[in-house]
């Protein structure tokens, strides 16, 4: 959750001091990492690292998690170098403006089309940035950006036109547009603040004229891009050889000036200096389509930086491509890749890479794999090469561990081909761009899944529990009649924001082989479904999604919204299957968001059909029944309805009934709601929130949140068959508490848990085996509530002694 606003006051001035003392000195150790390497389901986004200041350039959904992960500090950074606002570069922008927030950075500016700095007019209703500036930069041929670290100019290209960039733009539109965007002015976290409603007023700073005319003429900017010139550090051996005297001739010889010692001898500072850097340059370039392509390869600034360079050093070092590798295959693109001198390198981030860019997902999944390979199946996308190079199997056959014997594990290496003109690359793989200047693999990630085994099942008991889990599991297997579907995915089980090991919330209920129905969607959501089936296999889940639930506005719930539409359009077109636009049940004020952006950013309108979650309310339906019949039958339902829970405005819990006859009920996030007891009622499977432990209540009721045992006693109220808990506070990132009311009805879900109706039984056997698996963490969940306890008896004591002496003195 976000800082004290004090708090983060305080860490504004302490920033702010240090980047005035460094805004004198060009930084001297500088690279740019990729953070995400643009792969199927990855975010595309790199970032420029100095030892004073940071930039990013792109941040697709997804770099926040990445960020976190990887301890990538965004501290530093203050700037944000869009090539193009379109979702796969933006994505991440809200969540990574909220994380920036928190660390105590002022203020960020955008550089890029001038359309971007809407993204967070657009946003503010569930994206809060109280304190947290957004500055959007000139962008234009005419400007360029300058620090003492790098100087950037803006390379603005667009599609092929008769007119060219200036005369698009001055073509003459209606002043106002008759289709305006209707505003939703509803404060969706109140609740967590003064506890009343507050009017938000989005205000456009870009007339929507300009944004029409950004979209229809695709504006792309790519950047040009040079480290701050140097000077050659100082040769103190050299110094002493030429017999300058420690002292201030030493500063003075450092600042590039000759001196004269006492004995007459003249010392020039070339003497005694290493070479003068004149500042590396590379290029960031973005080319979307062929549309572009004339401009592109044919632009005169670029041609500075290629062989046609005037002087060595202005030959580009590097060229970062973002452009789609179908397009870099086009003979035109390779031609002008080519008229590059030989030592330029190059690197793409885009779907050529295969690298996801975590680790810690497939961590945990390995640990978990070993209890249950049905319920934590092995990830479909590797997403990163192994430790040992070439290794086709570590694990091939049944291994034995201290007698155990496990589920065969197939560890298969991630091939990365670069072809003849450009580098394919990892998760953290990094160029030097000062002092040295070179690509670095050595830091991308790999995964080691041996280590990640061994690690757990070398812990004290835990073969001994893993062997008690097999045979229970089995035997209670075999007595068991077990459908294939439905069967429950999810994809995200923490609150608020990501980390490691529980994305933000996004759960896929497949009820046959070809219908599926998401349920939230967070950000990530799309690539965690990547994730789990791999790229291949994705497609046809994707395909299979007939419709959306988004439970309320709040931003880790639908903020993944969009990728996930234009995910399933690519599936459905690579498959070359023509299916109706995704059943979206939402609150209706998601339009506003949606239109929005449909409007002036990218078309996703026809993406959708927007049933509104207050048209579906049971005992008022509203929606008309010719429509909702439809409905039913093409999601092979036999009921679908809503009600409103105790949460932000417009939230709502769901229950569908499949025509096979199971029911699933859905809390969304809510405080204890007898509308969700009485929608659910009879229930084969709960989903609930279960945000907070049980003696956080005070917490909980703040943030208008379930505890654990208020989520179980809403299912036995219900009836419900089984309870699935989920939506974690991420101080639970590994397992949640434990406490009487875990029955054996009572499931905990993780990331990647995926799980067959008929299966639910089994689920709660594995909860002696997952604390000896997480025995530290769970301990150290003890251990704060134990110390919570005591402060709060000690304020209790407290309390009861002043109430004490008020009373003595009363009575005196």
């Amino acid at each position: 959750m976000p800082k004290d606003r004090e708090y983060i006051a305080s860490i504004q001035k302490g920033r702010i001091k240090i980047k005035q003392k460094n805004a004198k000195y060009a930084p001297g150790r500088v690279s740019i990492h990729c953070l995400g390497t643009g792969a199927k389901g990855a975010p595309k986004a790199m970032y420029l690292f100095s030892d004073q200041s940071r930039y990013l350039f792109n941040c697709g959904e997804g770099t926040q998690r990445l960020a976190h992960e990887h301890k990538v500090k965004l501290s530093k950074l203050e700037h944000i170098f869009i090539t193009q606002p379109v979702w796969e570069n933006i994505g991440g922008l809200p969540g990574t403006a909220l994380t920036i927030q928190d660390v105590g950075v002022p203020q960020i500016t955008l550089h890029g089309p001038p359309s971007l700095s809407e993204i967070f007019a657009a946003t503010k209703r569930f994206v809060i940035l109280r304190n947290l500036k957004i500055v959007m930069a000139k962008s234009s041929q005419e400007t360029m950006f300058e620090d003492n670290v790098i100087k950037v100019k803006y390379i603005p290209l667009s599609k092929k036109f008769e007119q060219n960039v200036s005369e698009q733009i001055a073509i003459s539109m209606p002043t106002s547009s008759g289709n305006n965007i209707v505003e939703d002015d509803i404060d969706y976290y109140a609740h967590e603040c003064s506890g009343k409603s507050k009017k938000l007023e989005i205000v456009s700073s870009v007339s929507q004229n300009l944004l029409l005319q950004q979209k229809e003429m695709g504006n792309v900017m790519s950047y040009i891009c040079q480290l701050q010139a140097r000077p050659g550090a100082l040769n103190l051996d050299a110094c002493v050889r030429k017999g300058v005297p420690p002292g201030p001739l030493l500063g003075r010889l450092k600042n590039g000036e000759d001196i004269v010692l006492a004995n007459g001898t003249v010392v020039a500072s070339s003497q005694v200096r290493e070479p003068d850097d004149p500042g590396p340059v590379f290029l960031v370039v973005d080319c979307p389509s062929v549309d572009y392509l004339d401009n592109f390869v044919n632009n005169r600034e670029f041609k500075k930086h290629q062989k046609f360079a005037g002087k060595d050093d202005e030959a580009a070092f590097l060229v970062v491509h973002f452009t789609p590798q179908e397009v870099m295959q086009h003979p035109d693109y390779k031609k002008w890749m080519d008229d590059f001198i030989p030592s330029t390198q190059h690197i793409c981030l885009n779907e050529s890479n295969v690298c996801l860019g975590s680790v810690a997902v497939h961590r945990i999944q390995y640990k978990l794999n070993l209890l249950s390979p049905t319920f934590f199946p092995l990830l479909g996308s590797r997403g990163a090469p192994l430790t040992t190079d070439g290794c086709e199997s570590r694990v091939s056959k049944k291994p034995k561990y201290r007698g155990l014997e496990l589920e065969n594990l197939k560890i298969e290496p991630v091939e990365t081909k670069s072809d003849e003109n450009s580098r394919v690359v990892n998760t953290l793989a990094c160029y030097h761009l000062r002092p040295t200047k070179g690509f670095d693999s050595s830091s991308e990630i790999r995964l080691d899944p041996q280590e990640y085994i061994d690690e757990t099942l070398s812990l004290e008991d835990f073969p001994n529990v893993l062997k008690e889990l097999q045979q229970k599991l089995s035997a209670k297997q075999s007595v068991l009649s077990i459908r294939e579907f439905p069967k429950v995915l999810f994809l995200g089980t923490g609150s608020c924001i990501p980390n490691k090991t529980r994305n933000t919330s996004g759960i896929l209920v497949q009820t046959s082989e070809s219908k599926s129905i998401l349920l939230d969607c967070g950000e990530g959501t799309y690539g965690q479904l990547v994730r789990f089936f791999g790229p291949d296999m994705s497609r046809e889940v994707l395909a299979s999604i007939d419709a959306i639930y988004i439970s309320h506005l709040h931003a880790d719930h639908h903020i993944g919204l969009i990728g996930m539409l234009q995910g399933r359009k690519r599936a459905l077109e690579e498959l070359n299957k023509h299916k109706s636009a995704v059943y979206l049940f939402a609150p209706h004020q998601i339009l506003t968001w949606l239109d929005f952006y449909d409007k002036f950013f990218e078309s996703i309108g026809e993406e959708y059909m927007l049933i509104p979650n207050a048209d579906l309310v049971m005992g008022k339906i509203a929606c008309e029944e010719s429509k909702r019949v439809k409905i039913l039958n093409n999601l092979e339902l036999k009921d679908i309805c809503t009600c409103g829970v105790q949460h932000c405005p417009n939230a709502f819990g769901l229950s569908i009934t499949h025509k096979d006859g199971y029911k699933i009920t859905y809390s969304g996030d809510t405080m204890p709601s007898e509308n969700l007891v009485k929608l659910g009622m009879g229930s084969d499977v709960l989903i609930h929130e279960a945000t907070m432990e049980d003696d956080l209540g005070e917490e909980a009721v703040t943030k208008m949140h379930s505890t654990t045992s208020q989520a179980i006693q809403i299912g036995k109220r219900m009836s419900a068959k089984h309870i699935i808990l989920t939506h974690f506070s991420q101080r639970y990132a590994k397992l949640p508490r434990f406490n009487d009311n875990f029955d054996d009805n009572v499931c905990i879900a993780f990331d990647n848990m995926q799980i067959r109706l008929d299966e639910l039984p089994l689920v709660p056997n594995l909860y002696p085996a997952l604390k000896v698996m997480f025995a530290e963490q769970y301990e150290e969940l003890e251990h704060k509530a134990v110390k919570r306890q005591r402060r709060l008896e000690k304020d209790e004591a407290v309390r009861a002694k002043t109430l004490s002496s008020n009373l003595h003195i009363l009575q005196k």
